[in-house]
């Protein structure tokens, strides 16, 4: 069975709504789904999963949350050649570097050889119905890039 994990940094509940949406939409296609709050969980753990996920918010005008920092610095040191990643998140358009969060995760990926599933997703603030329908097609592009 394809085993998804995914971890999340969220401040104020969005982005841990944002990353329920991805987890229900991937148990309703029958994907064994591990979801874990970034202070929660080691980094290593991606390695026994085939799918990794990151959802985190952006702090402030571009900033990685303080919580997440961690786990973000223990993922580089990693090698997950042969997984497939994806990243989404939170931000407010506010700022200069909306959702730099996201792109930070995706290049730190990127860089320890993990394979791109899909699209990041980037939300304004809370998820409305058309970020909802951009987060179901994102964990459904994931699965089928893990089959």
């Amino acid at each position: 069975m394809t085993v998804a994990k995914i971890v999340y940094a969220s401040l104020t509940g969005n982005t841990e709504e944002i990353a329920d949406i991805v987890a229900e939409t991937m148990e309703d296609a029958g994907i064994d789904v591990e979801i874990n709050e970034c202070t929660q969980v080691d980094a290593s753990e991606f390695s026994d999963a085939d799918i990794c996920i990151v959802a985190s918010y952006t702090y402030g005008d571009g900033d990685l949350p303080d919580e997440i920092m961690d786990f973000y610095d223990d993922l580089e040191e990693l090698d997950l050649t042969g997984k497939i990643f994806g990243v989404c998140g939170s931000g407010d358009t506010f700022y200069d570097f909306f959702c730099k969060a996201v792109d930070d995760f995706e290049a730190v990926f990127e860089k320890i050889g993990a394979s791109k599933g899909a699209d990041s997703v980037k939300v304004d603030l809370a998820a409305e119905e058309e970020d909802i329908q951009a987060l179901e097609a994102f964990a459904k592009k994931l699965i089928e890039a893990a089959q």
